[in-house]
């Protein structure tokens, strides 16, 4: 017997543990089976499960699972990312609290070996953490960024690239964090609202015959500055372009230049150029051959191409001497306070310096040009369609990709430097020395380069690196190209779009059929988790709480496609009392005896009840199935839900009673038989999603009646059901009970009927066969609608509310139930009160103001307030117009 409830917090780890060592996880090695493939985003090394990881790999599990059980050849391929920068500073801090000690201090190889050691003691938490949340990969196939196969792949790309001059050393700028002293991708930089000053300096023309006005928010980057430049249609400036000004402190002249890059309309019109500390700056001087002075050292101090008195000051410093210089110079014009975005490192927190240096890039428009045309002509395809949009934007407009960086933890760059500075780029040092010994004519020695690479550029081959590339292997022949990549819209142009350029490259193939975009978890108001908000909500916690398959169900439910997903504490526990109520009507079918019964078939039963639940269940599965092939997972969820909420576990566990209790042998044997192959079919339909729960009820309900074929129901083959099970007069029969029942509950609700009045059941209108039924099912009628009995009259007393089911005019008597005048005013009062808030509702919505201003969560409460009152309001008005006939 199925204990009372069930329990997550033994069942779970039992469950997992078992899938696992059965091997179950990994595909098939039946070599008819189709494959279907998913590779994993890989998580950080140093992470631990957030709520966006557990939905993202929620959805990818459920996809797994899914074609599993279809009989594919299903894999789902583990990993993690080595994480250069996040990595490097764990450990750096590890380092300073045992003993302040620095990793230069330590030197390259043992700080690298430190990392590895901390790699190898902790490294494995987050994939422990997806195992807790059900995650079903098959883990003997997992991969790490950094280890040897993927290695290999990254120097091999890299040299190719480099061999077809697609990778390249140039001077440009960069996101540089002063902190690490390493360059970061866009990714990692946190644009933040912060309160500043714009400083009004003056620039003396050089002829002394008047000065021009230029505002920054950086004073210290004047000192590099290389040219003022106005707008070549500002009427203002046309006699002074092509003079110079003198640059104060510095003392040198810098030309005035014309360029589109100024506003007009903005301050003064006329701008500073500092080429080497500005993205724009930077694209005016190469527009105009300026020169480009790099004022910062690596820790953003002032180096030696300023003024000598400015040397070695941090870049505030510089910033307060430089004010006060102008101060006393006579040329401070104004300070004008602002609040603007600064750039600020996501992991250091310091302020991000746009810097000039000498980086390794790929020529990244080239590699876009296929990727672009796979998506165009329907290779790949983005699901919601709306997201290759932005694909094709940043696809377009794609700039060199900057893929050094100054790290020591990472993929070191195979390139090796000779004593002239010529580059050896090869996968091996042996063959880089070779190269450079026929170069120079003799045996020479090398350097390799300091940097690593990009982490984005190893997590860009991670499809195919993982699957044994460039090596020819079976894996790679059967599971690449990848069937559906499930990940975050934040990182389409970071990781979707190098995969897409490197695969096609590398492979001549598309990485993945298919991209789906998952939504962004938020809070259950609308507002974006945050550690600072103080509404983050852990998913393990969650587990603890309430169970995985309750988490998952909610995470599954609530992922309509480009929607947000607002978590709340209470829709998880409403989805684990939907696991409980499965959990109890299972228990239902035990008790009353509900087993399989040898050579079932569902299409021989002959009880309308179970012929419509017979055609109910594979139009569930039908859908289920539909839904799931498109990525619908919230459809998924919620046809679930429906179905075994609504018309198993409430309808037909209540209209079969009569037939489970009566003394009709061979319908109450058709019913149990029935009952049990139905539960058989959810628990596959529903397993993908709550796989704990349902493979607990599979194998504790594994010795009712006949034995099942497949013994774990992770591997248990997915329901086809044909569509001839649809029975249309059973489900007009059963349709016309639960609607009469339904629209009767409906009316006495809604007209504050007591629960113990029992007026009877009256039949005005209705067809032959509904009479039939309705007298049929009088005794059951009367049972769940609390009335007297069913009575067929020619017309309804006074005092009768009226309704209508598919067709039939039936009514209920409650005149001597309720005070008839009362109802109208509360009905009237209480619909007037919903048209007020939605007058007040609207008037807000309708403000355009309020619509810009507003936080997006504050507009949706909003747009979700309006759409409640409606659906209220319109409720009452109809309760409201049944009244009005009596």
């Amino acid at each position: 017997m199925l204990d009372k409830t069930f329990d997550p917090k033994t069942a779970e780890p039992r469950l997992y543990q078992a899938w696992e060592a059965s091997g179950g996880f990994a595909p098939t090695d039946d070599p008819n089976a189709e494959p279907f493939s998913i590779v994993i985003p890989p998580p950080n090394v140093t992470g631990s499960l957030h709520i966006g990881h557990a939905l993202n790999n929620t959805l990818q599990d459920v996809l797994i699972r899914f074609e599993r059980m279809r009989g594919k050849a299903a894999l789902w391929l583990p990993g993690t990312d080595h994480a250069g920068i996040a990595t490097q500073m764990v450990v750096e801090r590890q380092l300073a609290q045992a003993g302040n000690q620095s990793r230069r201090d330590m030197g390259r190889d043992d700080f690298v070996a430190k990392v590895w050691e901390w790699k190898a003691q902790s490294g494995g938490t987050i994939v422990n953490q997806l195992r807790r949340l059900g995650a079903s990969c098959d883990w003997s196939r997992e991969r790490f960024t950094l280890d040897e196969g993927l290695s290999a792949a990254v120097r091999k790309v890299f040299v190719q690239l480099h061999k077809e001059k697609l990778i390249y050393r140039d001077k440009r700028l960069v996101n540089w964090d002063p902190h690490f002293q390493t360059a970061i991708s866009d990714l990692e930089v946190e644009a933040r609202e912060v309160d500043g000053h714009y400083w009004h300096f003056a620039y003396p023309l050089e002829d002394g015959s008047g000065e021009i006005v230029v505002a920054t928010t950086r004073p210290e980057t004047m000192l590099g500055d290389t040219a003022v430049a106005v707008h070549p249609d500002d009427e203002r400036y046309k006699a002074v372009v092509g003079k110079a000004v003198r640059l104060p402190i510095v003392n040198r002249p810098i030309p005035i230049i014309a360029d589109e890059y100024p506003d007009p309309e903005k301050g003064s019109g006329a701008v500073k150029i500092t080429p080497a500390h500005d993205f724009n700056d930077f694209a005016v001087g190469k527009r105009h051959s300026l020169p480009m002075i790099n004022i910062f050292d690596d820790f953003a101090r002032i180096n030696d191409n300023a003024p000598p008195e400015y040397r070695g000051l941090d870049r505030f410093e510089a910033r307060k001497k430089v004010i006060a210089a102008f101060e006393e110079l006579g040329l401070l014009r104004e300070i004008e306070k602002t609040r603007h975005t600064v750039p600020h490192g996501d992991r250091s927190g310091v302020v991000v310096e746009p810097y000039l240096t000498d980086q390794w890039y790929v020529a990244a428009d080239v590699l876009a040009k296929p990727a672009l045309k796979a998506v165009e002509e329907g290779d790949t395809v983005f699901v919601p369609k709306n997201w290759e949009k932005t694909y094709f934007e940043w696809m377009r407009n794609i700039q060199p990709w900057c893929v050094s960086r100054q790290l020591w933890w990472g993929h070191r760059i195979p390139a090796w430097y000779g004593p002239d500075g010529k580059a050896f780029v090869e996968e091996t040092e042996a063959e880089a020395q070779k190269k450079a010994d026929e170069h120079y004519g003799r045996p020479t020695p090398l350097k390799q380069d300091e940097d690593v690479l990009d982490t984005w550029f190893s997590s860009g081959l991670w499809p195919f690196s993982t699957m044994g590339w460039p090596e020819k292997t079976s894996d790679l022949a059967r599971f690449y190209p990848t069937h559906t990549l499930i990940t975050g819209f934040d990182i389409i142009f970071f990781w979707v779009a190098r995969m897409m350029m490197q695969g096609l490259h590398f492979t001549g193939e598309v990485p993945f059929k298919r991209v789906f975009i998952n939504a962004l978890v938020r809070d259950a108001s609308g507002a974006k988790m945050s550690k600072s908000k103080g509404n983050v909500l852990d998913p393990l916690e969650l587990v603890d709480e309430f169970g995985a398959d309750a988490l998952r169900f909610t995470l599954t439910a609530m992922s309509g496609q480009a929607r947000d997903i607002k978590l709340s504490r209470q829709r998880i526990e409403g989805y684990r009392n939907f696991g409980t109520k499965l959990w109890n009507a299972s228990r239902f079918c035990q008790v009353n005896g509900c087993a399989r019964a040898e050579g079932f078939d569902p299409a021989a039963v002959k009880a309308p009840l179970n012929r419509w639940i017979v055609g109910e269940t594979q139009r569930t599965a039908a859908a289920v199935t539909a839904a799931l092939d498109g990525c619908g997972f919230d459809e998924t969820a919620n046809g679930l839900y429906r179905f075994i909420w609504n018309q198993f576990c409430d309808w037909y566990v209540e209209l079969a009673k009569p037939l489970l209790t009566g003394a009709d042998e061979a319908a109450k044997a058709e019913t149990q038989a029935t009952a049990a192959w139905v539960l058989d079919v959810i628990l596959k339909l529903l397993h993908p999603v709550m796989p704990f729960i349902t493979e607990e009820l599979w194998q504790q309900t594994a010795d009712l009646g006949a034995a099942r074929a497949e013994r774990q129901l992770m591997t248990a083959r997915w329901p086809d059901l044909p569509a001839s099970l649809v029975d249309a007069a059973a489900d007009a029969e059963i349709g016309l009970i639960i609607d009469t029942i339904t629209e009767g509950r409906s009316v006495r609700q809604g007209l504050n009927v007591p629960l113990s009045a029992q007026p009877p059941l009256l039949v005005i209108e209705a067809r032959p066969e509904q009479r039939a039924v309705l007298g049929a099912s009088a005794a059951l009628v009367a049972r769940l609608l609390r009335v007297s009995g069913v009575e067929f009259v020619e017309a309804a007393p006074a005092g009768s509310i009226p309704f209508v089911v598919d067709g039939a005019t039936l009514a209920l008597p409650v005149a001597e139930f309720i005070d008839i005048a009362a109802e109208r005013a509360r009905l009237t009062k209480e619909v007037a009160s919903l048209a007020g808030e939605i007058e007040k509702t609207a008037k807000k919505l309708g403000n355009a103001d309020f619509i810009a201003r507003a936080p997006e969560e504050v507009v949706e409460e909003n747009r979700e307030r309006l759409a409640d009152a409606q659906a209220a309001k319109a409720k009452l008005e109809a309760a409201l117009a049944r009244l009005q006939t009596v």
